[in-house]
């Protein structure tokens, strides 16, 4: 095994969902650990958009654009390039878009996992593989519990049931086909994961960002939930250690699910973010509760005492320190004079939470 500060150095790895913000950031991470990426995904889903304005089709080996459903033309992808890791994110990722169109979420979601691991059987060359889901895969009855790996999955809405289904699915892949393999896959279950160049439509910091920048209102649903809300660069290094441990020989241990969540005690409430967020901006925005018709979980939150102590992975910024990066990224993008320098600004932000974790 090559040394550790160089291990990620020329690796070719695949990113599924390498358009969207969480692989937009992973992909910019893994630029800079210097890995040869080769990205897989549809087009960003809006505009603007993270990927687009840092441009950062420049930082890859090979952008396809193309849909994860097309099991063929992926494992034709994977035949040609050789990747030894694989990152999946790409996803349905709204709870209030499943609720539209939810055989399209199931699709995505469900079918498009089991093509990445049938396209990754008898490949001996991929080491890792990593599945990326949500901390919604759990059966929730707002009981405000922390809820660990081994509870009982399940969801009330299409979202979180298709991706409850991925890791069911994923789990029976393992067993099935992966125990004798080369390969070493994993599930991450992740906190609600706020930053810069998330314009997901219904993402609390996105809005807060939007409307209190421009004075407007602000409305907001469900004042007083929480959620285990932090800054994306934090399980994406969460990410990368699990990872580096599949990779190892050893990784068959490590071949299971992982949360990824922050270990505060407690989590800050919608309502509690809306005025913080003004506050920090300086806006004048009003702040009004809107009804909403879908179900929504009231308490989510994370023990991720297993990745703290077998990968020694752990949050390091707390939740308004994560906001504020999120808060300052967007206010840097809706200043024209300052959005050319927002590569400069990300850059700085991963590397305030990369001297906290060792690669």
């Amino acid at each position: 095994m090559k040394n550790k500060k160089n291990f990620w150095k020329n690796k070719t790895v695949l990113i599924t969902g390498h358009t969207g913000f969480k692989g937009s950031w992973l992909t910019l991470v893994l630029n800079e650990l210097g890995a040869n990426i080769v990205g897989y995904a549809l087009d960003p889903i809006s505009k603007p958009n993270f990927f687009d304005n840092l441009k950062l089709s420049n930082f890859l080996k090979k952008d396809f654009r193309k849909n994860i459903l097309d099991k063929k033309n992926f494992e034709k992808v994977l035949i040609k390039y050789k990747p030894s890791i694989i990152f999946h994110l790409a996803a349905q990722s709204s709870v209030f878009v499943s609720y539209k169109d939810s055989i399209e979420t199931i699709k995505a979601n469900i079918l498009g996992t089991s093509n990445v691991l049938e396209s990754c059987k008898n490949k001996n060359y991929i080491k890792s593989v990593v599945i990326v889901t949500t901390d919604k895969v759990y059966i929730n009855f707002n009981q405000n519990k922390k809820f660990k790996e081994n509870d009982k999955l399940g969801g009330l809405d299409i979202y979180s049931g298709s991706k409850a289904a991925c890791e069911i699915i994923s789990e029976s892949y393992i067993h099935s086909f992966f125990k004798n393999s080369k390969t070493n896959i994993a599930t991450v279950r992740s906190g609600n994961c706020i930053g810069g160049g998330d314009w997901t439509k219904d993402r609390i910091l996105k809005d807060c960002a939007v409307h209190c920048l421009k004075n407007k209102k602000l409305s907001i649903r469900s004042p007083n939930s929480t959620r285990p809300w932090q800054h994306v660069l934090e399980p994406i290094y969460g990410y990368l250690k699990l990872a580096r441990k599949l990779y190892s020989d050893k990784g068959k241990s490590y071949s299971s699910a992982w949360n990824f969540g922050p270990s505060r005690k407690k989590n800050m409430k919608v309502i509690e973010i809306a005025r913080f967020s003004k506050k920090f901006l300086k806006s004048k925005s009003k702040i009004v509760i809107k009804k909403h018709q879908f179900h929504e979980s009231k308490y989510l939150s994370l023990d991720s005492s297993k990745s703290f102590k077998r990968l020694n992975w752990r949050t390091y910024l707390d939740d308004k320190e994560a906001i504020k990066m999120t808060l300052e990224w967007f206010k840097n993008y809706y200043d024209k004079k300052k959005r050319k320098n927002l590569l400069k600004l990300s850059l700085l932000q991963i590397n305030r939470v990369k001297k906290f974790n060792n690669l």
